[in-house]
C-alpha cells in the first residue's frame, strides 16, 4: 500500500480490450421529493490512516499522547464532515502494535522506540474505536501480515519482537525484515495477533493490505518495492530472490508436490482462510477485507492490460479468495488513472467485478495521494472525482477507499472541497453484508418537537442497532443523515431558514440490516 471512458459501461465484447478513455460527465445530485423518501443511500466511503513511517498519524513518533489524540480527533472530524463512513486504521505496521499487546511490542512509530510504552499510558486503538463510533463511523483494524521491520525504522527491535524470539522465521530482504510465509510460526503469529484484536476490541472490520511475499527488489541494489511495481517497466528487471530456501526444502523433503510458486501461494492461501474462519468463530459480524495490488492474474486479464503480477510476484491469488468466499470485501488497489490504457481504471474495475462470483463486496482503492503531489505523474484535481463516478456507474461496486487520509486533510489540489460539493453531498450507510446475518433489528420509537435550534428528534433505542438512518423533510425535499444509536436525541437544524417538519427513521445493525420505518412530524 503505497504507494473515464467515452461510455462508462463495460464493453460488450470482452476480447475487444480496454475501452477508449475520455471524460466522464459528472451526474447532478439527486433531489428527493414526494410523500415518502427513497431507500437509504448505501456506499462504503473509507480512508486508510497509515501509521507506518508516520505517513498519516501520528505526525511524529514521539508526540505526547494528548497531541496524538488531538490529531486523531481532527482526522475523524474531517472524515465525518466529508460524509465518509469508515476509517481503516493501521494497527500493526511491522509485527508491532499501536495498542497494548502481550503478543507484540509497541511500535516505534507510536512511541519513538520499539517496545516503549506511551507516557502517560493510553490505548490508541480503543480511543479511535470510541471516537469513530461516536460519529457513526466504522473502524477497521488494518494489519500488515508479514512485514517485520520497515525501512523507515530507526530504533533497535524490542527483545520481545518476533524477529528476536523467532529469528529462524524472519528473513532479511533488502532494507526490510520479513516474516517467511512458509514458516508455520510466522503464519501462526499473524493469526494470533489478529484474533487477539478481534476478541479484545469492538472493531467493525479486519483489514490486511497487499504485502504478502515482499515486493521484489531489483538485484543487486536494494531499491524497488511497490512504488516500482506501479511503474510499468520496472517489474521486468532482474530480482533479488526471497531467501526462503530452508522452508522450501523442508516442504520438498516432506513430500510436497507443488512447484515453488504454487507452494508460496498455498502458504498465503492457508493464512487467508484461517483468518476468515477465525474471525467468523470469534465475532460473526466483523468484516474481513483485503486490499491486493490492482492487476489480476496474467492468464485472466483483459486484452491490453499489462503490468506487475501479484499472482506471480507476491504469490497472492486474490481471485481464489473471492471465489472461495474467504473475505467480505475486496479493495483492489486501482492506482492508475482512467486514461492509462495498459492499467485503465474502468477495465481493471470490471475485471475484479467479474471475478466476484460469490457476491461479496468489491470496493476499489483509489490513489488519492497522487493528487497534486508534486511527482512527475500527479493526478489532476478531477481524476479521483471521475473515478468515483466510474465506480458508481457499476451497480455491483458500491464503495471505495482513499489512500490515504493525508491529501484530504491537506485539501490537496482543492480535492476535499471538490469531493464535498460534487461527490459526498449527503451521508450514506455502509452496504449490508447479508451473508453475515440477515435478521433486521426492531424499528425505533420516534418523537419530534420543535425547539429553538431546530427539530429535536427523540429516539428510542432499538436492540442490536448501531446506527440510525434519518430522512428529514424540509419543505418538499427529503434530506438524509445518520447518527449513532447511542444518541437518544438528534437535533435537525434549519437549512437556509427552512425547518424540518417530518422525519422517517430506521435502525441499522452491525452488518447493515435495516429495520422497518418509524415516522413522526410536527
Amino acid at each position: 500500500m503505497s504507494a473515464c471512458s467515452t461510455s462508462p459501461t463495460r464493453p460488450e465484447d470482452p476480447a475487444a480490450g480496454p475501452v477508449a478513455a475520455g471524460p466522464v460527465p459528472h451526474p447532478e445530485p439527486p433531489r428527493y421529493t414526494g410523500d415518502e423518501p427513497p431507500a437509504a443511500p448505501r456506499e462504503f466511503r473509507a480512508a486508510w490512516v497509515s501509521t507506518v513511517a508516520n505517513i498519516d498519524w501520528p505526525s511524529r513518533s514521539n508526540a505526547p499522547p494528548a497531541k496524538q489524540q488531538a490529531e486523531a480527533i481532527a482526522i475523524l472530524d474531517r472524515a465525518k464532515a466529508l460524509n465518509l463512513n469508515a476509517i481503516v486504521l493501521q494497527v500493526r505496521p511491522s509485527a508491532d502494535a499501536i495498542y497494548p499487546s502481550k503478543l507484540e511490542p509497541w511500535s516505534e512509530f507510536m512511541t519513538g522506540r520499539s517496545g516503549k510504552e506511551p507516557s502517560p499510558m493510553w490505548d490508541p486503538l480503543q480511543f479511535w474505536i470510541a471516537q469513530a463510533h461516536a460519529r457513526g463511523m466504522e473502524l477497521h483494524a488494518w494489519f500488515n501480515p508479514y512485514r517485520a521491520r520497515h525501512g523507515a525504522a530507526r530504533t533497535p527491535l524490542a527483545k520481545e519482537h518476533f524477529a528476536n524470539t523467532n529469528p529462524q522465521a524472519v528473513k532479511t530482504y533488502g532494507k526490510l525484515l520479513w516474516m517467511d510465509p512458509g514458516e508455520e510460526a510466522a503464519a501462526q503469529q499473524t493469526l494470533n495477533v489478529i484474533l487477539d484484536v478481534v476478541r479484545r476490541y469492538d472493531i467493525d472490520g479486519v483489514h490486511i493490505d497487499d504485502y504478502f511475499y515482499p515486493y521484489p527488489i531489483e538485484a543487486p541494489a536494494a531499491s524497488g518495492g511497490e512504488a516500482s511495481a506501479l511503474d510499468t517497466p520496472s517489474w521486468q528487471k532482474p530480482e533479488l530472490p526471497f531467501p526462503d530456501e530452508p522452508s522450501w526444502q523442508r516442504y520438498v523433503r516432506g513430500g510436497g508436490t507443488l512447484d515453488r510458486a504454487g507452494w508460496r501461494r498455498q502458504n498465503v492461501d492457508r493464512l487467508i482462510e484461517q483468518i476468515y474462519l477465525g474471525i467468523r468463530r470469534e465475532k460473526s459480524w466483523v468484516k474481513f477485507g483485503i486490499s491486493p495490488f490492482g492487476i489480476g492474474r496474467p492468464d485472466r486479464r483483459p486484452r491490453g492490460i499489462a503490468g506487475f503480477s501479484q499472482y506471480d510476484k507476491l504469490y497472492a491469488d486474490a481471485e481464489l479468495w473471492l471465489q472461495k468466499g474467504w473475505l467480505d470485501y475486496l479493495a483492489p488497489q486501482l492506482y492508475w488513472p482512467i486514461a492509462q490504457a495498459p492499467q485503465a481504471y474502468p477495465v481493471l474495475l470490471d475485471y475484479w467485478l467479474a471475478q466476484n462470483t460469490r457476491g461479496r463486496h468489491v470496493w476499489p482503492g483509489l490513489f488519492t495521494s497522487r493528487t497534486a503531489d508534486g511527482s512527475a505523474k500527479p493526478f489532476g484535481p478531477n481524476e479521483i472525482v471521475q473515478q468515483i463516478d466510474v465506480t458508481r456507474s457499476r451497480p455491483a461496486a458500491r464503495g471505495h477507499l482513499h489512500f490515504s487520509i493525508a491529501p484530504l486533510m491537506q485539501n490537496r489540489g482543492g480535492l476535499y472541497d471538490r469531493l464535498k460539493v460534487q461527490s459526498y453531498q449527503s451521508a450514506a450507510l455502509v452496504p449490508a453484508s447479508p451473508w453475515l446475518g440477515d435478521r433486521a433489528p426492531e424499528a425505533p420509537t420516534v418523537a419530534v418537537k420543535r425547539g429553538e435550534n431546530g427539530l429535536a428528534v427523540a429516539l428510542g433505542t432499538s436492540k442490536n442497532a448501531i446506527t440510525y438512518a434519518i430522512w428529514a423533510r424540509y419543505g418538499d425535499e427529503w434530506r438524509f443523515t445518520v447518527a449513532p444509536a447511542t444518541k437518544n436525541e438528534v437535533v435537525l437544524r434549519d437549512l437556509a431558514g427552512v425547518p424540518a417538519r417530518a422525519v422517517v427513521v430506521t435502525a441499522v445493525d452491525r452488518v447493515g440490516n435495516e429495520s422497518a420505518r418509524a415516522s413522526a412530524k410536527v
